[in-house]
């Protein structure tokens, strides 16, 4: 059962989410959540103390989502890298997280509305893209690839700019596009390693 700070979180979450993390304001969410000004300060000293909340859900609700997307989609590690580009793309189309659509990367929004590096919610923001890269890294160890965390991070850089594309231009094919550059830089780093797949 679902407790007033957790109604609270979610509620926060969409709509910082959808109209963004200083345009929303505490009133706003208590409203929405039906939760009383008191029962937040019980739980959040501050409105930035519900970012930081808002934002920890997201990443633990957005890595389980890709990570078990990826995971069901194939036994072979090498597969599995290859299919977080069409995840992406059923989330670019709005069908991946009920009530919420498609606005972006909460992260990449945080980080662009908190600037300074050393801002706890871009800390965050950085640490959820770290873990994401960390993940693929792996994946790229498994599928036996050279250079891992190397590849990782290419991969992670194609996975931003499909977001970004996709985001900005609504152009949720951009997946598609990033999906086949991926391909490219798996095949010439199997290349290098001097293993043929399988």
């Amino acid at each position: 059962m679902k407790s007033r700070r957790d109604d609270l979180v979610e509620t926060a979450l969409k709509l910082f989410y959808i109209h963004g993390f200083n345009a929303t304001g505490i009133d706003r969410i208590l409203a929405e959540s039906g939760v009383a000004k008191m029962t937040l300060y019980k739980h959040f000293r501050s409105k930035d103390e519900l970012i930081l909340a808002a934002l920890q859900l997201r990443d633990e609700r957005f890595r389980n989502w890709l990570m078990a997307e990826m995971e069901k989609s194939s036994t072979d590690p090498e597969e599995r890298l290859l299919s977080m580009f069409p995840a992406l793309e059923t989330w670019f189309l709005g069908k991946a997280f009920k009530g919420l659509g498609f606005s972006g990367c909460a992260f990449i929004n945080a980080a662009g509305e908190f600037g300074d590096q050393a801002h706890p919610a871009h800390r965050l923001a950085a640490e959820h893209k770290r873990r994401i890269v960390d993940f693929l890294a792996e994946l790229c160890r498994d599928a036996g690839l050279p250079d891992p965390e190397d590849l990782a991070e290419q991969l992670a850089l194609l996975k931003e700019g499909a977001i970004a594309t996709a985001h900005v231009r609504n152009m949720p094919e951009a997946a598609r596009t990033a999906e086949k550059m991926a391909r490219v830089l798996i095949e010439a780093a199997r290349a290098r390693g001097g293993q043929p797949k399988g």
